[in-house]
């Protein structure tokens, strides 16, 4: 893109940045567009085996985190899915490293889960310990929610009372219920009926208990987000005392990208194929939202484009904008040098056409 403004207007400014919705790549993203550091780490996988999973410690001393990276579902083959067995011991584990390493802010992705633990495991593994009646310590998985009566603070990471966590949560669902993190999400990490009941009667006591033990005021469990990624939303806003909010505005904020596009005239965005979905809060229409506020134009382009054009222009954008010559096979049109030739065509056609 930048390459076919210059080529019309040699002398115009252009900002790149990389931009994510809080998903897979997130870190990344963040790390090329603010530098910063990627640090290895063996930790624990769903299921307790050793694996190496990565962070970054942005040059602020920010850390990035992806949930996925250590308790991620594509970590696990489809018969070891098991949301009474799997655990978020592992991204526990990563901020536990960054604690140590002296970070105190977190922004945290918490899509592509393999678990239903509400958080035990993450928090067993920065110090928290929950005990059934008989004072026996839980394993921080999905099955040990519903025997948790105490839990024990005496050991938790002091480092954790100066630390800030910002969450990228895209859920709205709540703890537990109809419409909650059991029944809507447990099924695709291999819970079968019978599981999914025992999982949201867990974590509906898991919630109670906790609640009561730390002096809630309020109930967290019913906050938008409680339910995202297994309940891990819940134990982030419960225990961590976290921020949820949308993957694309935590990344937009992260690199300060309302200063960055003041007196833009334009903003280029998109991604893979822009569709009705785009329009749910999908990194376009995050950036659109931010221009919008400016008055900057936005465009957006993508490898194929469904949205009706009479959305598109409801929603904001000045236009949308299909890369892909009608016809080309999609393989072909995903080879990296051709895609660069089609995006470069349409960005001249859209300056043009301007």
């Amino acid at each position: 893109a930048a390459k076919a403004i210059h080529e019309i207007e040699p002398q115009c400014e252009v900002i790149k940045v990389d931009v994510a919705d809080g998903g897979e790549g997130t870190m990344d993203a963040l790390r090329r567009t603010l530098g910063g550091e990627k640090i290895s780490v063996e930790v624990a996988d769903p299921l307790g085996r050793p694996i190496q999973a990565s962070y970054v410690i942005l040059e602020d001393g920010t850390a990035v985190l992806e949930m996925a990276a250590a308790s991620g579902l594509p970590l696990l083959l489809p018969s070891e899915r098991n949301p009474l067995k799997t655990s978020t011991f592992g991204t526990g584990q990563l901020i536990a490293d960054a604690l140590n390493k002296g970070c105190r802010k977190f922004l945290v992705g918490i899509g592509g889960s393999a678990t239903n633990d509400a958080g035990i495991g993450m928090l067993q593994a920065l110090g928290y310990r929950f005990s059934d009646a008989k004072g026996n310590i839980l394993h921080g998985c999905g099955e040990s929610l519903e025997g948790v009566a105490s839990i024990d603070v005496s050991s938790v990471n002091p480092a954790l009372s100066e630390a800030q966590f910002i969450v990228a949560c895209d859920v709205e669902a709540p703890l537990y219920g109809p419409t909650g993190a059991a029944y809507v999400f447990a099924p695709q990490k291999g819970a079968d009926p019978a599981m999914v009941e025992r999982l949201d009667n867990g974590l509906k006591h898991f919630s109670e208990v906790a609640l009561q033990r730390l002096g809630a005021t309020e109930d967290y469990s019913q906050s938008p987000g409680a339910g995202a990624a297994g309940g891990l939303g819940f134990g982030f806003i419960a225990f961590l005392n976290a921020h949820l909010e949308r993957g694309i505005e935590m990344v937009l904020d992260a690199f300060g990208f309302d200063e960055l596009i003041k007196g833009a005239s334009l903003v280029i965005t998109g991604e893979g194929r822009v569709d009705s979905q785009t329009l749910t809060g999908k990194t376009p229409f995050g950036v659109l939202k931010r221009a919008m506020k400016q008055d900057i134009p936005v465009v957006a382009i993508g490898g194929s484009v469904t949205l009706e054009p009479k959305a598109a222009i409801e929603a904001g954008f000045a236009g949308v904008y299909a890369v892909t010559p009608a016809g080309m096979p999609l393989e072909t049109a995903m080879q990296p040098t051709v895609a660069s030739e089609n995006i470069c065509n349409t960005v001249r056609n859209i300056l043009n056409h301007e």
